[in-house]
């Protein structure tokens, strides 16, 4: 299915290289033929830009294609278009740059796009959060003059297969400077406004259940902040006090993720939810480990629920791989002088995040780490340049099949 995903991207790409406007689709495959449908799916996903800040020789690069006709149309072809059409909600999220997506600003494009899908979205701004005592999400925020949200999305249909809510958490840092520990590297800001990558996932795959109206209840919750060096910003060796009572002693300020998802972690136990699924661009070890080519993976959901989500990973070709949680990791998040750290050794990143995840859960979890596959340099067929929109056709697949 992915070869011919991929047929579909090159055929789009051949369209608009010959400024093709129309095309007609014949296929010797019945209506909903997964092949057909691949092939579709690479082509409408490969005739996607973003192209909202140019304002010269816009005939030039813009594509030509504006639309297939198909001979007759079938559930599966909608449903695909809803899910496409959701992947592209999440892209250009991630494609907005902070000068207009701010976190205030991000909480308005939720609205905006939700709530006519049928999505109800509550926004608390700094002085709700502060009262909540979410630490996490106030400290990270400090540094900026520009105030934090938190978002919580639902959709609820009238005939449900969960009995629970599915939680699904996004981290939402619209920039990420690093803090006080400036990132160092030659070039490591120049996109790190999508560093909320998760948070657009979960918009996405919000709006893709609610567009195809599958049976289920689900909630995404949303800490939204800005990571900079301001004058009140955090401190490395600060102590903050999280939203569940816990202590985190703060070694680097460039671990802020884990400090938002935390707190929405822990917001979430209030729903007593049948499994939380989190999204985060959350370390650079996971694209050591496995590149741009897929998502790193853990979490204390049972077997069953990671063999249908790896499934499903292999059926949309957001494939995931799964690290280990083994007890001796937490070790390293240990603190002397607080209940946790939140800094590691200097191996194995990406797990001892996911441990000091899994220190605010008490309900079936996975941690989904995206900072490879989310964000691309280089147009890599269907998945373009620049924001993907990964993780939305992945959960969307498994929530449809969902059995509980």
């Amino acid at each position: 299915m992915e070869k011919i995903r991929q047929l579909g991207s090159s055929a789009n790409k051949m369209a608009n290289e010959l400024k093709m406007k129309t095309a007609n689709y014949l296929s010797t495959f019945v209506d909903d033929a997964p092949e057909s449908l691949a092939f579709l799916e690479g082509f409408y996903l490969s005739n996607y830009q973003f192209l909202k800040y140019k304002t010269v020789q816009i005939d030039k690069i813009k594509n030509s294609f504006q639309s297939l006709n198909i001979a007759s149309e079938s559930n599966g072809l909608n449903e695909l278009i809803k899910v496409c059409e959701s992947v592209f909600a999440s892209r250009n999220l991630v494609n907005e740059p902070l000068s207009f997506l701010t976190a205030v600003q991000f909480s308005s494009e939720m609205v905006e796009l939700c709530e006519k899908e049928g999505i109800s979205v509550t926004v608390f701004g700094k002085e709700k959060i502060e009262r909540l005592g979410m630490g996490g999400v106030i400290s990270v925020n400090l540094g900026s003059i520009k105030p934090p949200t938190f978002n919580i999305l639902e959709y609820k249909s009238k005939e449900v297969k969960n009995s629970k809510p599915i939680v699904l958490v996004g981290k939402g840092v619209v920039y990420d400077t690093g803090g006080l520990s400036l990132k160092p590297t030659a070039n490591s800001m120049d996109f790190m406004k999508s560093d909320m990558a998760g948070a657009a996932a979960v918009v996405g795959i919000l709006l893709a259940i609610a567009k195809n109206k599958l049976p289920i209840h689900v909630i995404g919750l949303i800490p939204c902040v800005e990571n900079r060096p301001g004058m009140d910003a955090m401190v490395p060796g600060d102590v903050i006090t999280m939203y569940d009572g816990t202590t985190v002693e703060v070694l680097n300020t460039d671990a802020e993720g884990r400090l938002i998802l935390a707190d929405a972690l822990a917001y979430a136990k209030q729903y007593e939810p049948e499994l939380v699924l989190d999204f985060a661009t959350l370390t650079g070890s996971a694209v050591a480990a496995i590149g741009t080519e897929g998502i790193v993976f853990m979490g204390t959901a049972s077997d069953k629920t990671k063999s249908e989500i790896k499934n499903s990973g292999e059926v949309v070709c957001e494939r995931l791989v799964e690290f280990p949680l083994w007890s001796e990791y937490g070790e390293q998040i240990e603190s002397k002088i607080a209940d946790l750290k939140n800094l590691g050794g200097p191996y194995a990143g990406a797990i001892t995040a996911g441990k000091f995840l899994e220190k605010f859960t008490d309900y079936p979890w996975l941690h989904f780490d995206i900072a490879g596959p989310s964000y691309l340099h280089k147009t890599t067929n269907y998945r373009g340049s620049g924001g993907t929109g990964v993780g939305v056709r992945l959960i969307f697949d498994y929530i449809k099949n969902y059995k509980g």
